[in-house]
């Protein structure tokens, strides 16, 4: 099943989903692509924008901690997602941020033979409860341990960017390519904001307050991926890894031409245990540019 729907996926990408060719036909509009690109847009329409600054305050609670807020736009949200995504694609399962909250144990799934879907149902919690646009929705589709396509959805400014394995990236159908940063230009690198981090994490990302780089903390992670796959922004530092956070972007990057290592080198894993912090960037040079530094303030 996983392979059939893989393969329609790439199918419905089409060759103008690979390349910006003139002569290269429009991607399948009813496939599974789009279908899922629907999903994520209903949900959104009728669980997040009703909400959207129209919360009352018996709407939003912390779980674990003044920083770390949920909404009943998230949870339904994700309930929402968790229905429509399912029922695409029989015998999957969801992985979402509220679901993995109430059990921890449903975190087990990304090392199993389902494919999952990994799902933050609004990253950028914090921003949406403020009446901030700089929110979105992720969605990311992953078989033992490899992504295989991505949804990244800002509700309030309407944009939608995708990513399939192979196939590259868009934003609302365009393709898009991360690029490099100009020879000798100052790096702009988002790291984790220090609300999320501890005294050793601190002291690493102190690192890039360096020479040659202009860190600040990042907002809604998914928005952030979205700049360095368009190239607006050349890196990320996370020092966190929940795979809902990060497996939308991480593909986007990729297919927009960009890379990513962990701490150590080595490639970031979906179920954990990484070597912490992380770098995702534009290019190669870029991502050991800033390892280097994290590692220096380490």
């Amino acid at each position: 099943m996983i392979d059939d729907f893989l393969a329609a996926l790439v199918r419905d990408a089409g060759p103008a989903h690979r390349t910006a060719s003139p002569q290269a036909s429009a991607p399948e509009t009813d496939g599974p692509l789009a279908r899922v690109g629907a999903a994520v847009r209903a949900a959104a329409a009728a669980e997040i924008m009703p909400r959207f600054r129209q919360l009352a305050d018996s709407d939003i609670v912390q779980k674990n901690g003044p920083h770390d807020l949920v909404t009943t736009a998230d949870r339904l949200a994700e309930e929402h997602l968790t229905a429509a995504l399912t029922k695409l694609l029989p015998g999957s399962v969801v992985v979402g941020e509220e679901a993995v909250h109430a059990d921890p144990s449903v975190y087990e799934a990304l090392t199993g033979d389902a494919p999952v879907w990994i799902v933050d149902p609004v990253d950028g919690t914090r921003q949406f409860v403020r009446g901030e646009t700089g929110f979105c929705t992720l969605v990311a589709l992953a078989h033992r341990g490899e992504l295989l396509a991505s949804w990244t959805y800002a509700a309030a400014l309407d944009v939608m960017a995708v990513a399939v394995r192979g196939c590259g990236a868009t934003v609302d159908g365009a393709p898009i390519r991360s690029g490099s940063p100009a020879p000798g230009a100052v790096l702009r690198v988002a790291m984790s904001h220090p609300d999320y981090t501890d005294e050793a994490q601190k002291r690493a990302l102190l690192g890039l307050r360096t020479e040659g780089i202009d860190a600040r903390p990042c907002g809604s992670a998914g928005l952030e991926y979205l700049a360095v796959a368009r190239g607006h922004l050349d890196a990320l530092a996370f020092n966190w890894e929940y795979a809902w956070d990060h497996a939308a972007g991480l593909l986007l990057v990729a297919e927009a031409g960009g890379t990513h290592a962990t701490l150590s080198g080595a490639p970031f894993r979906l179920a954990g245990g990484n070597d912490l912090p992380f770098v995702i960037g534009r290019d190669t040079a870029t991502v050991e540019t800033v390892l280097t530094a994290l590692r220096t303030g380490a």
